[in-house]
């Protein structure tokens, strides 16, 4: 991610914002165009169209363009499901979703463009081919992926109209105030820190959230979380949960350092999926949703393991 502030000269101004990014920043428009990721001006989000009056602070976002070609990649992928259309694979933590900057070869398209019978670099596509939702690198879990044109489109669409469940498992530090409960709220790029998301306080600003969250077990100053998500925004659960007063244990960027666990990476771990399949779009009689499950993981049974001999469980009540 790559990112430039700076304010427009009263002089140059009247201006397009997008005619001066390019002309008096140096910006390309190809960043423009295909690598934009947000753009703010005093403190908002704005478009590229807007005309710049001079004087407006202005921050620009943008990731690196995507190469020219993938190269299938013989990585290990643990398949749950395989057929004609989709791909579903317990997404290993560490693993990168889709090629980027920094990481243009080992993600997880790599690995499936090798498992679909591809051997050759592949040529003239996007960077993301059969992505249609994503993990963080550092979160586990079940993901699905198309394996062509009429599969993605039908995913798509299901993801967009939210007719897609999501589970997630997560072990935080601290208590949630409720065992049970909901958080609506928008979220957005943090302004001080473009890596970042936040809650936005203006309503009228960031992307709509919903995340519905249950605790399962109270460890010491540690909860076990059963989190769904209704809206797929980036970082979503990672900004809730900080939100909520019990940031993700391990997570470098909206939590801090545990003392229990030092070498924690993020406890997250995308537990099940539940959707239709393209293959049933025809099938009248087959429109039930098809559910996947990832096993816990490892460091998920090593972490809990320590909480049960170093803390007793808390005797979860109902709250109202």
């Amino acid at each position: 991610m790559h990112s430039l502030c700076f304010t427009a000269d009263p002089c140059l101004c009247p201006m397009r914002l997008d005619t001066y990014a390019s002309s008096v920043q140096n910006i390309s428009r190809s960043r423009l165009k295909t690598g934009l990721e947000s753009v703010t001006v005093n403190g908002k989000n704005a478009k590229l169209s807007l005309r710049l009056k001079g004087g407006e602070n202005i921050c620009i976002a943008w990731e690196d363009p995507v190469p020219a070609y993938i190269k299938p990649q013989n990585i290990p992928l643990d398949i749950l499901f395989d057929n004609i259309d989709v791909t579903v694979v317990n997404k290993a933590q560490g693993m990168v979703t889709h090629p980027g900057a920094g990481n243009w070869e080992g993600t997880l398209v790599n690995a499936l463009l090798y498992h679909w019978g591809c051997r050759e670099k592949i040529e003239d596509v996007s960077s993301r081919p059969g992505i249609v939702h994503r993990l963080d690198k550092d979160t586990s879990g079940v993901l699905i992926a198309a394996k062509n044109r009429d599969a993605e489109v039908f995913l798509q669409s299901e993801f967009k109209n939210r007719r897609v469940k999501k589970e997630y498992i997560a072990i935080v530090r601290g208590h949630p105030p409720y065992l049970k409960g909901e958080i609506k709220n928008n979220i957005g790029r943090s302004p001080s820190n473009r890596k970042k998301f936040t809650v936005m306080r203006d309503a009228k600003t960031g992307k709509y959230a919903h995340t519905l969250y249950r605790c399962i077990g109270i460890y010491g100053p540690y909860s076990l979380m059963r989190i769904r998500i209704k809206t797929g925004r980036t970082h979503q659960i990672r900004v809730h949960m900080k939100y909520l007063g019990c940031p993700i244990l391990g997570d470098s960027i909206y939590g801090v350092k545990d003392t229990l666990f030092t070498d924690a990476v993020l406890m997250l771990h995308a537990r099940t999926l539940s959707l239709r399949l393209p293959s049933y779009r025809q099938d009248t009689d087959m429109q039930h949703p098809v559910e996947f499950t990832a096993p816990v993981p490892r460091r998920f049974k090593k972490v809990l393991k320590t909480l049960h001999a170093e803390f007793k469980p808390t005797p979860l009540c109902r709250n109202t």
